[in-house]
């Protein structure tokens, strides 16, 4: 993998798809084939353009254990909860956000 930085980090990427109270979220597990992740795999949720808290990501040191790991960690949320919000809620007083 020469034509790679050293800081690169390039991984191979298998999709899952989690259709929850009918909706779809992506958990893509990636594979680190260069550089370091957290783990040798790791399973997030996103929604292509926006990627799940840390929180709910998996690691593992096998694509089902990443998987597994995930997937219990986002056990009985609902999809929205996953994710950062992109505008907080404004404090009592304050004008909400444009």
């Amino acid at each position: 993998m020469d034509p790679l930085a050293p800081r690169d980090i390039l991984t191979r990427v298998s999709r899952y798809n989690l259709i929850r109270d009918g909706r779809l979220v992506y958990i893509d597990v990636h594979e680190a084939l260069h550089g370091r992740l957290a783990g040798r795999f790791v399973a997030v949720p996103n929604l292509v353009n926006l990627v799940a808290r840390q929180e709910f990501q998996g690691v593992g040191e096998s694509e089902a254990e990443a998987l597994a790991d995930c997937l219990g960690k986002i056990a009985g949320k609902a999809i929205e909860d996953l994710f950062p919000r992109r505008n907080p809620p404004a404090a009592e007083g304050e004008p909400a956000p444009c």
